[in-house]
């Protein structure tokens, strides 16, 4: 039976978060820490967990049809895929950022100037954007300590809530672009694919719609109804539906 092929990251927390919104699709999955594919129970997928930065290139090739991967690196790696789905979570921004201590005073400070980063593509296409010319070292991990050995006067890098420049000393002086998680895949899926790929999409899609409204269940007159929504605070039009009893409603925010 044809299966889709999903590639998601190995570990870290956008593999937390793509393993999260499958189950909520009500796929049943097994997942240990030591596999590197498994296969759903209850929907035609497969599941590869593989190095965050071969996923474009495995998509690509054809070796998987679709993956869940930041935006980041996805416009680092500049791989023949497309984007077909924002998922909205795991947002984060590619950045520059400067010692605590530098007078910062626009982007023209990088002219002549050493920046270190794990996204030299990315930093290059945005200096040259600014007219900004600066000497680029690309480096893999720990991009913040740079500036503290004297690697560098700068970094470019992924910052989520900023902790990790603060504990370095750095402070963040311009946001390149901003990133969340998005589903790619590769540009010649057959026919069959593509059917069980829509089937996955109709599910995410339900799943995160769902994720901005609730569901309340209450007791109620049923010519109350309209006095209990003027209470709910921020809830302009919730969709009523009366029970078909004397007493009670249900509705959904």
């Amino acid at each position: 039976m044809k299966k889709l092929r999903i590639s998601i990251q190995k570990s870290g927390r956008l593999n937390e978060d793509s393993l999260k919104l499958i189950k909520e699709c009500d796929i049943s999955i097994d997942s240990g820490n030591d596999q590197l594919k498994v296969t759903a129970r209850n929907f035609p997928i497969e599941i590869f967990f593989l190095r965050n930065s071969d996923i474009p290139q495995y998509i690509e090739d054809g070796v998987a049809d679709i993956a869940i991967i930041g935006e980041n690196l996805l416009i680092e790696k500049q791989h023949n895929v497309k984007v077909i789905r924002k998922l909205g979570f795991s947002r984060c921004k590619v950045s520059l950022a400067v010692p605590k201590n530098v007078d910062y005073n626009g982007v023209e400070y990088f002219n002549g100037k050493k920046l270190a980063t794990s996204y030299p593509n990315t930093l290059q296409k945005y200096l040259t954007e600014k007219g900004v010319s600066a000497e680029i070292h690309e480096i893999s991990g720990s991009v913040e300590i740079a500036p503290n050995i004297g690697l560098s006067d700068g970094i470019c890098d992924i910052v989520s809530t900023g902790s990790t420049l603060f504990k370095n000393g750095l402070k963040e002086v311009e946001v390149m672009h901003q990133s969340e998680a998005v589903i790619i895949a590769g540009t010649n899926l057959d026919d069959e694919t593509q059917a069980i790929l829509d089937k996955f999409l109709f599910r995410i899609n339900s799943v995160l719609a769902a994720r901005n409204n609730k569901y309340v269940l209450l007791n109620a007159p049923n010519d109350k109804l309209n006095d209990i929504v003027r209470l709910l605070p921020g809830m302009k039009s919730p969709t009523v539906m009366p029970l078909p009893i004397a007493v009670g409603a249900a509705y959904i925010l």
